[in-house]
Formats: structure tokens, sequence, C-alpha cells
């Protein structure tokens, strides 16, 4: 069970570092860019996107 919050913690911390490097590195020069014309925005996208991919893709079975 712990093992589980901590796996998703580093996708959400992941996912916000890669959106502020995006951001940093690639973003929008003009400011008229939605996403990454803002680090706050971008940041927050990409803890998005980390928390979606953070969840496990296997359907379980229950087992009766």
């Amino acid at each position: 069970m712990k093992n589980k919050w901590i796996k998703r913690s580093l996708y959400l911390v992941g996912g916000g570092a890669a959106g502020f490097a995006y951001y940093y590195f690639i973003g929008c020069n003009s400011g008229a860019c939605p996403i990454t014309g803002n680090p706050v925005i971008s940041t927050l996208y990409g803890t998005l996107i980390g928390g979606i991919l953070s969840f496990d893709q296997k359907k379980s079975e229950k087992k009766a």
C-alpha cells in the first residue's frame, strides 16, 4: 500500500519537473501560448499528466 503512494508521488514530482523543463527549454517566447507561456500552468499540466500516468494500466481481477 505504501509503495503505491511513493510511486504516485514520484510520478507527480517527475511530471511537474518535466512540465517546468518544457517551459524553460522549449516554452513560448511571445507569451501567447496558453500552456507553455506560463511556468505555473506548464508545471501543473505536467503534474496532471504525471498523475494520469501513475495509475496502473492492468485491470485487477477480483477472486471469489
